[in-house]
């Protein structure tokens, strides 16, 4: 399977974040014969043995949606954010109600009729708390006799569709895309002669505060991690200035991320991790993009801090419309990014030097 086909594969499986447990069950099948083995908190790993400096390579597979917070006596829904879902991008989007599979509700988020809307409305963004998910139930008990209960999970209705030759676009690509990278890359080191340990993993919560890798790292205590996610892409009329993150101009690493929006964490990448990437992307001829942003948060910020420390990086892929309900990626540069990351762990041998001089 292509990683085209693992991608929309991938995006038709709901995981809110604390939810993943379907999109675990789905990755884990995609990579037998593979062994492959799992925590309490739901992380996904593999282990491919080598020699030299243990590694973890690894991505989220979970999403930002909502939970059902109240269930109202005409059976409408209300919700609560879960991670980063932006309000103004709400009005009017299908999403799903993950009960089961074969058993999950269809709504959409109201929008307030046109004809009714007033000046002042029409140019203001309507709170989370204030909107509402109309799933087609006239009574409370209604919805609650397909299961529906408060903390039922909500995410954008599932699904991935192409876009133009090279593109896909869809709900959740942050990050199953990666996950439909790390998938091949796992399948392509069971073939290897030779090369390190590598852990490639799958985390969970990270869209809720980076709760699932801390434990994971701390589990296979790695010496080095590479963290697969987006980078924004930069090349739409409403991002420039921001950087220059290309879509379909291949992969890139980080060289400076920085919440700033009420956490004090962030990356910054180990010099030798970003001479690996820079050399191997040379060597290999893939053009290798570069991105520092504000805003930006990964699992790696806690992972860099695990055991003696960790040599760190991200690496990742340009993506537009970050959290909406149609992401965009270029498929030409998860391609890329897969052999980039093959070539450049063939390159950390037992002699590979972690010094920061």
């Amino acid at each position: 399977m292509s990683i085209r086909d693992l991608l929309i594969d991938l995006m038709s499986v709901p995981g809110l974040s604390g939810h993943e447990d379907r999109v675990r069950r789905r990755i884990s099948g995609h990579l037998r014969p593979l062994p492959v083995a799992s925590d309490r908190l739901g992380n996904l790993w593999t282990t491919l043995e080598g020699r030299g400096p243990n590694v973890l390579l690894f991505t989220h597979m979970d999403q930002p949606g909502f939970v059902v917070r109240r269930i109202e006596a005409n059976g409408f829904l209300r919700l609560q954010r879960v991670g980063g879902v932006p309000e103004r991008a709400l009005a009017s989007q299908m999403v799903t109600v993950c009960l089961r599979e074969g058993r999950d509700i269809d709504g959409v988020i109201a929008n307030k009729s046109h004809h009714a809307t007033t000046p002042e409305e029409r140019y203001t963004v309507v709170r989370c708390s204030d909107l509402y998910v109309d799933c087609g139930f006239d009574t409370r008990e209604a919805a609650e006799s397909t299961g529906i209960r408060i903390g039922a999970p909500v995410v954008y209705r599932p699904g991935g569709w192409e876009l133009g030759e090279h593109r896909v676009t869809g709900p959740a690509i942050d990050d199953r895309a990666g996950c439909a990278v790390l998938i091949e890359v796992a399948r392509m080191l069971a073939g290897r002669g030779d090369g390190p340990t590598v852990h490639v993993a799958f985390t969970t919560q990270e869209e809720f505060s980076l709760r699932g890798a801390q434990p994971l790292a701390q589990r296979l205590r790695p010496d080095i991690a590479i963290q697969v996610d987006i980078m924004l892409a930069t090349d739409t009329p409403d991002m420039t200035g921001l950087g220059e993150m290309l879509l379909g101009q291949g992969p890139g690493i980080s060289l400076y991320s920085f919440h700033g929006r009420g956490t004090l964490n962030g990356v910054i990448p180990h010099p030798a991790m970003v001479r690996l990437f820079e050399t191997t992307a040379g060597g290999i001829g893939v053009s290798l993009q570069r991105s520092a942003q504000i805003g930006v948060l990964t699992d790696l910020s806690h992972v860099q801090l695990v055991g003696e420390g960790v040599a760190s990086i991200d690496v990742g892929f340009p993506m537009r419309y970050s959290h909406s309900s149609h992401e965009i990626v270029d498929l030409r540069d998860l391609d890329a990014l897969a052999k980039l990351l093959i070539a450049a762990l063939a390159r950390i041998d037992p002699g590979f030097s972690l010094s920061r001089d």
